[in-house]
């Protein structure tokens, strides 16, 4: 019975998606018919197909909503031979390009490099039936491709950028934006896509990612701050605040290693992506972690006369990470995709008042040691005091012999 509404649900989830698609209500002015279609899920666009296996020809159309006003360029590639985390480079690109009377021309244009500026040339597979519709604010592009020789499995991917004169310009570059994000991975056959949609890889190891450092950098290891500095004050937490401090930064040392893992990766998999001040923190941070760890294996005594060096070195290390960790989540916040970004700005303000939150329990921590602290030492003055100047504290003379 469990099974069968696993699977009950698995089948109307994929009924109401489909239903859901917007591609299945479209229609050409040509009336040309495909038999898949599929919503893509940036740049406001679709693509529709029709691939013959025998023959291995693909008929496309696709549409590209939101140009308002015929200023800019819009692409539509294969890459046969590249990977998701290289896309552009060895796309094979139908363009379509606005001319000074509204109208657009399409042209085709193989990628070499990421400077390119989608110069006019053959591509790798033979292409016909190229052309162009601009109305209703939307750029559509027809053509019929013959991948011979093709897998059936292929990377695509589909661009718009601004114009310079009758020149492409670069797409927009920057980290998490929707023309770096608008690839996938889509099998011809089954229709099936990758890497591409809401719960592509790609998006959860980012997500991965990101929980991973913001709770052990930006959570768990203030957490282990706060402990040390205010619970040690109190005697009778002595050495359990010790070992709860310990639990606390070892604890987000491996997660936070972790997390910085699967940056160096996600790092490696986002060609012409550049994070360069979230990827130079994080390797400061895991720096500095690391030395924090050292510096529990090198920790001497308390009595010992290099203590107090060890003590200014662990704070100061230590202090500068937890800066350091903060600055970094944010920095990781910045650099998550445009399209979801109403999403990540819920996380953004979780965080922010997780940290405010902590900051309050700090201020006020702080100012109860300090209360503590020099109650403390005010009991150990009179104390002393009294043991200077006689057992009851009023000078009493000693007797005379």
């Amino acid at each position: 019975m469990k099974q069968f509404f696993i699977a009950f649900s698995v089948l109307a989830t994929l009924f109401f998606t489909s239903s859901a698609q917007t591609c299945l209500s479209q229609t050409f002015t040509n009336n040309q018919k495909y038999s898949t279609c599929r919503d893509l899920s940036h740049l406001n666009s679709y693509l529709h197909w029709t691939y013959n296996e025998s023959t291995a020809r693909l008929d496309i159309a696709y549409r590209h909503g939101g140009v308002t006003s015929a200023d800019k360029w819009v692409a539509w590639a294969l890459n046969p031979t590249g990977s998701l985390g290289s896309a552009m480079v060895g796309a094979q690109s139908l363009v379509a390009v606005p001319q000074s009377n509204g109208s657009y021309t399409a042209y085709t244009s193989p990628i070499t490099s990421y400077g390119t500026q989608l110069q006019e040339g053959d591509l790798s597979f033979a292409v016909s039936g190229l052309s162009v519709t601009y109305e209703n604010s939307e750029v559509t592009l027809f053509a019929s491709l013959t991948l011979t020789g093709v897998s059936t499995s292929v990377i695509h991917t589909w661009q718009d950028g601004a114009m310079s004169g009758s020149t492409p310009q670069s797409h927009d570059t920057t980290s998490g934006s929707a023309n770096l994000l608008s690839k996938e991975t889509l099998d011809l056959v089954s229709g099936q896509a990758q890497a591409g949609g809401s719960g592509s890889s790609l998006r959860r190891r980012r997500n991965v990612h990101g929980v991973l450092n913001a709770v052990s950098w930006g959570i768990l290891m203030p957490i282990g701050v706060i402990i040390s500095r205010y619970m040690k004050v109190f005697k009778s937490a002595d050495p359990a605040w010790f070992y709860l401090h310990l639990t606390c930064q070892c604890s987000a040392y491996v997660l936070g290693v972790a997390g910085w893992g699967t940056g160096l990766k996600l790092g490696s998999d986002s060609v012409g992506i550049e994070y360069t001040t979230h990827r130079t923190l994080g390797i400061i941070l895991f720096c500095f972690a690391t030395l924090q760890v050292f510096a529990l294996l090198l920790r001497p005594k308390k009595d010992h006369k290099i203590r107090f060096y060890w003590n200014v070195y662990h704070h100061s290390i230590g202090y500068a990470t937890i800066i350091i960790s903060i600055i970094n989540v944010f920095k990781g916040f910045e650099a998550l995709e445009v399209s979801a970004q109403d999403r990540y700005n819920s996380w953004k303000h979780a965080y922010i008042g997780i940290i405010a939150a902590l900051g309050g329990i700090a201020a006020l921590l702080e100012v109860y040691t300090w209360m503590v602290v020099l109650k403390r030492r005010k009991s150990e003055a009179k104390t002393s005091s009294n043991g200077i100047n006689g057992a009851n504290g009023y000078g009493s003379r000693p007797q005379q012999v």
